[in-house]
């Protein structure tokens, strides 16, 4: 290294140790302003529009917005299918393929639920099978095997 690279080096170190100095008090009231700004923002609302309220008193029906029982009832009916990813807030439910009990097919789902009711608007089954897709009537008959289900792991929990 160069007498003149060196002096550039220390210089440039020099400065840069010298402004870091710079603006402490300023940065220390922003500091305090930033917590307080933080601590005031992490309020709870009653009417759940913050994410950490989703934590709070949660509703019975519901794992994040999605019905609890359709989602149970879901990975209950289609237990024979090895699960490759799930994720309870959007309610989605893809597995790989699998074979039925007593069937001789494969076939592989996807399963979204779109809202937290307990009805058939808010269930979406996609079926399909090493084939292709599966008739209407199969993917018809897997979404009304979840739904009651669904329905009765509710009445079980209502105690009727």
């Amino acid at each position: 290294m160069t007498r003149a690279t060196a002096r550039i080096v220390l210089l440039s170190l020099a400065m840069a140790t010298g402004l870091t100095g710079c603006g402490k008090f300023a940065s220390e009231k922003s500091a305090q302003q930033a917590r307080e700004d933080f601590f005031e923002e992490q309020e709870v609302e009653t009417d759940r529009t913050k994410i950490f309220s989703m934590f709070i008193k949660p509703d019975r029906e519901e794992v994040g917005e999605v019905n609890r029982y359709l989602w149970n009832a879901s990975l209950e009916v289609l237990n024979f299918l090895p699960v490759e990813t799930i994720d309870p807030f959007s309610g989605v439910v893809s597995t790989g393929y699998g074979t039925p009990p007593g069937g001789g097919r494969a076939y592989r789902a996807t399963v979204y639920v779109t809202d937290s009711a307990l009805d058939a608007r808010s269930l979406n089954v996609a079926l399909q099978s090493r084939g292709g897709p599966v008739s209407i009537d199969t993917q018809r008959a897997v979404e009304d095997a979840i739904l009651t289900r669904a329905r009765q792991l509710r009445v079980a929990d209502l105690g009727m």
